[in-house]
């Protein structure tokens, strides 16, 4: 199913998930992500194992871009970081998630605005 909602261009491969402790999910990236930058509502663990991701990152002092190339060393993503995800061509990444707190965020740089959802994607402001 997709990971991030129907928007989304991430295919998500659940091996274990217990929201109240953790997930293990192999996700399947393809291209573009949508324009939205996201928080998580978790922090996770994760290692690129096949393909390229460039990460893109929002901050209120300048936007910045990371490239996460196939590697045996994994990187950490905290759930409070803004951030959108593209992938060249086809990646797959195994990501190992932590405990999901019941709210994360959305900004659109095309409305400028921010958004708060909880389970299932629902709008709460």
């Amino acid at each position: 199913m997709k990971d991030g909602g129907s928007e989304s261009t991430v295919t998500g491969y659940w091996l274990i998930e217990c929201k109240s402790l953790f997930s293990v999910v192999l996700l399947k990236f393809e291209g573009k992500s949508r324009e939205a930058y996201h928080t998580h509502a978790f922090n996770c663990f994760s290692w690129v194992i096949k393909g390229h991701l460039t990460e893109n990152v929002l901050l209120t002092a300048g936007n910045y871009s990371v490239g996460r190339p196939a590697s045996f060393k994994p990187f950490v993503t905290k759930r409070t970081r803004f951030h959108k995800v593209d992938s060249t061509g086809t990646t797959w990444v195994l990501s190992f998630r932590g405990k999901w707190s019941d709210r994360w965020q959305e900004y659109n740089p095309k409305t400028n605005k921010f958004t708060t959802l909880t389970n299932r994607r629902k709008d709460v402001g």
